[in-house]
């Protein structure tokens, strides 16, 4: 992977670290490294995947764990995000964002997006993932039609309200939920098209040869 300096340093003190302790079964990284498109501003997402008999023990140590890896400034769990498995921190100097996402190893499989798996103590990581293919989530282009003009309609009224800061979060959310949702949408169906354009083209090729 080409990921910046900083995050390939960290990940190299810190991963020799995390395989010395038995119980966890292994650590994949998401994100935007995991996808390809991190920068020198990119989070660091890590997945740790703990063996079920020891899960509610290492949960009550991460804190210390973490400190004991990597230089940890602060740290914080993610419930703000409905993660509580999540411990959102700053390590370093120099600072970097990372966050530690705590699963069972029988949990591992449940994803949004494949990970890029770092290490895996006995191939159960990979297995798993084998076992239970990321199911492609259907994009329901309904379900925002249905809501979009009433949005519109709410954050049109604290406009006119003069609530400003109100106006802002509501984009912010619009943001989220509808235009960052429908952009992606549409570059994966582009991405599509000209995959299947250029299957067409390479068999026509082919055929003329």
């Amino acid at each position: 992977m080409d990921i910046p300096t900083l995050h390939g340093n960290f990940l190299d003190e810190a991963l020799p670290r995390m395989r010395q302790d038995g119980r966890f079964a292994g650590v994949a990284l998401t994100g935007s490294i995991a996808a390809g498109d991190c920068d020198e501003y990119s989070d660091v997402d890590l997945v740790l995947a703990v063996d079920d008999a020891a899960y509610d023990a290492v949960m009550r140590e991460r804190l210390a764990l973490i400190g004991s890896w990597t230089s940890l400034v602060a740290g914080f769990t993610g419930e703000h995000v409905g993660e509580p498995r999540l411990i959102v921190t700053l390590v370093g100097p120099p600072l970097l964002h990372v966050d530690f996402k705590f699963v069972r190893a029988s949990d591992f499989a449940e994803r949004t997006a494949d990970p890029e798996i770092l290490w895996d103590r006995d191939g159960q990581l990979v297995e798993a993932l084998v076992e239970r293919p990321l199911a492609a989530s259907e994009f329901d282009l309904q379900w925002i039609e249905y809501r979009f003009w009433v949005w519109v309609h709410y954050g049109a009224t604290k406009l006119g309200r003069g609530e400003l800061f109100e106006t802002i979060g509501f984009l912010s959310h619009l943001r989220d939920t509808v235009l960052g949702p429908l952009a992606a949408h549409r570059r994966h169906h582009a991405e599509k098209l000209a995959l299947q354009y250029l299957r067409e083209v390479i068999e026509e090729v082919s055929e003329e040869r």
